[in-house]
């Protein structure tokens, strides 16, 4: 088993967390199935119904008892952060603040719930200001991640986070779906990883059938860096660029996203036509680690494998170089 501060800290027994993917990408079934497998389950609050959110985890207290997670975006639902943390969880996942958000009170409120607080950061000064403000992890994310990410490379935010921060633990994210990706991540100085993409193609994963077969069927290269996709919704993500599919949709509008800021309406009844037809030409958000990605299995059997290689790489590789 390998224990880290992450383990220690959280209380699970593996140095996994699954994403908190938002709009409704997570759910009980996938949540309540990674953390009964001895990891963190982590649920993607924002822009899903408070009686959506209280419905999943009412169905994950069925599923299991160890530690989960819930995630909002803070610079669209701070608004929601007391309705999160009524819901109990374990851990107060958090992303993407605005400038002018007070961290230290939000982190003050999840405390005196009595939850420990994981904060997503793309950058350095991110993960300092977030540490100042009471953060228990950090999660640096890189951008071969999926969704929104930031500009720096995976391997260089996370060492950067892992030596600015220490000895508070971190998550590292963007890239991650095997026992290989945790070592390297365990080299790079971070306690554990954060995996969207690899659940995302799991059997409990609430996303059309399309969506898994598209992330199997991906060789890695079939992602575009854009906005394009927060000028279709008009949210700001402050400081955030979008990992997506290069699909149908995305490539006729790609590099027109003021023409579509001005044609919103024309742009999601297309949208809407090529989803009811055919899946592959919508919006699909996944990262660079589609490329390492087989098959769709169950989380607990993607939990058990990734630990599993991990401890023989750790054991019987490794050591061989010395």
């Amino acid at each position: 088993m390998i224990t880290t501060q992450f383990t220690e800290l959280i209380g699970v027994e593996h140095p996994i967390a699954s994403a908190g993917m938002g709009g409704g990408a997570t759910g009980g079934e996938l949540v309540g199935s990674v953390s009964e497998a001895g990891a963190l389950g982590v649920f993607g609050a924002s822009f899903v119904p408070p009686d959506e959110l209280a419905k999943w985890v009412r169905r994950v207290r069925e599923l299991t008892s160890k530690p989960i997670g819930i995630n909002l975006l803070l610079h669209a639902t701070e608004e929601r952060v007391d309705e999160v943390l009524a819901l109990e969880p374990d851990v107060f996942s958090t992303a993407w603040p605005r400038d002018d958000q007070d961290l230290a009170a939000i982190f003050a409120r999840a405390h005196d719930r009595g939850c420990r607080v994981m904060h997503m950061v793309p950058r350095v000064e991110d993960a300092e200001r977030a540490v100042a403000a009471g953060a228990d992890v950090i999660v640096a994310q890189g951008n071969e991640g999926g969704g929104h990410i930031g500009e720096i490379g995976t391997v260089v935010i996370v060492r950067q986070v892992a030596k600015a921060v220490s000895p508070v633990p971190v998550l590292a994210a963007g890239g991650f779906v095997d026992g290989a990706g945790l070592a390297a991540a365990l080299a790079l100085g971070a306690d554990g990883i954060l995996l969207g993409t690899r659940f995302l193609a799991a059997h409990e994963a609430p996303i059309e059938p399309a969506y898994k077969d598209a992330i199997v069927a991906s060789s890695g290269d079939d992602t575009v860096v854009t906005t394009l996709s927060d000028s279709l919704s008009g949210r700001d993500w402050p400081g955030a660029w979008v990992r997506l599919r290069r699909t149908r949709f995305v490539q006729d509008w790609l590099g027109r996203e003021p023409e579509l800021r001005r044609r919103r309406e024309t742009a999601f009844a297309q949208l809407e036509a090529f989803e009811a037809s055919n899946a592959d030409d919508g919006l699909m958000f996944f990262g660079q680690s589609a490329g390492l990605i087989d098959s769709i299995k169950p989380a607990a059997d993607l939990v058990r494998e990734i630990v599993a290689e991990a401890e023989e790489i750790l054991r019987s590789r490794l050591p061989t170089f010395l």
